[in-house]
């Protein structure tokens, strides 16, 4: 296995373990563990950072990390992943999901403001 793949797995163990955590009401647990989650995704993502070819791949990890960054209230980060996902040449539902996601953000990074 890869470095990218065990990267991007062990995240995905931790993002399941937070859901874990956050069912039972343990919101400290959950969030330490989405933060672990997002370090490692977040990781992941920037090993593709300039491999443009590498889509949908690249795209997708960019945007799961900027999901996760979006859980640890890190609206600013979230930000930058998703517009270094919309970088590349994502296919045409990853796009919209990524632009979708950019509104969401906004209006996180707007409220913080007012």
């Amino acid at each position: 296995m890869d470095e990218l793949t065990k990267t991007h797995r062990e995240g995905m163990v931790f993002m399941q373990e937070a859901i874990v955590a956050q069912g039972y009401g343990d919101e400290e647990t959950a969030h330490k563990l989405f933060e672990k989650a997002f370090e490692l995704e977040k990781q992941a993502a920037l090993m593709l950072i300039t491999d443009f070819e590498n889509e949908p791949t690249r795209s997708v990890l960019f945007k799961s990390a900027a999901c996760l960054a979006m859980d640890c209230k890190k609206y600013r980060e979230a930000e930058k992943l998703a517009a270094q996902g919309l970088a590349g040449e994502p296919p045409q539902r990853i796009m919209n999901e990524l632009r979708e996601l950019c509104q969401k953000i906004s209006v996180h990074l707007f409220a913080e403001v007012a």
